[in-house]
């Protein structure tokens, strides 16, 4: 019967271990906008802002201070993750390759880059709803509002917070998270 009961306990410790490992957004693999397999546990060990933009928003200048972001934090454990989206009124229109030199051209932008995804609806790509699903991520149920929201994920893939569209890349909170000062 001992051993019985110890074959359990060891069981229940590596199914917890397991549920951890996917309730963690180290547990996703998707594409670069090159086409690229990326896997998300490459990431283990870093914060990482992940965010669904869009070239032709409003709030498309926000690569700028995305990039200005990434430069100053990029060496201590600190990377962004941009996932183009066409959610809101038609304003990713383009193919990855156009969205690509758009960036690149226009905001020197040298962050990670994923393939364009839809981040809400019937189609919703599995990390946005992980991202957005309480049920799946352990803190929040946020839809995605508009492009350019924001998501704060820890050293262990765990999301600590979101904000908003409005919300600049270079908010005090966002810096002092990055830095480990909030």
């Amino acid at each position: 019967m001992k051993l019985i009961n110890t074959l359990l306990i060891i069981l229940l410790f590596l199914f917890s271990l397991q549920a951890q490992e996917q309730s963690s957004i180290h547990s996703f693999t998707t594409k670069t906008i090159e086409g690229d397999v990326f896997e998300m546990s490459s990431l283990k060990g870093h914060k990482v802002l992940i965010i669904n933009t869009a070239s032709k928003c409003g709030f498309t200048s926000q690569y700028e201070q995305l990039q200005q972001l990434y430069e100053t934090y990029k060496d201590q454990n600190f990377t962004i993750i941009g996932f183009p989206a066409n959610n809101f009124l038609n304003q990713e229109p383009g193919t990855n390759e156009e969205i690509l030199e758009f960036c690149q051209v226009n905001y020197g932008v040298t962050f990670p880059l994923m393939t364009k995804i839809s981040v809400r609806g019937a189609d919703i790509d599995p990390i946005f709803e992980w991202l957005t699903t309480k049920d799946k991520n352990g803190v929040s149920d946020r839809s995605v509002s508009w492009n350019f929201q924001k998501f704060l994920i820890d050293e262990n893939g765990f999301l600590v917070d979101v904000f908003s569209p409005r919300t600049s890349p270079l908010d005090d909170e966002i810096v002092n998270w990055v830095k480990g000062t909030e």
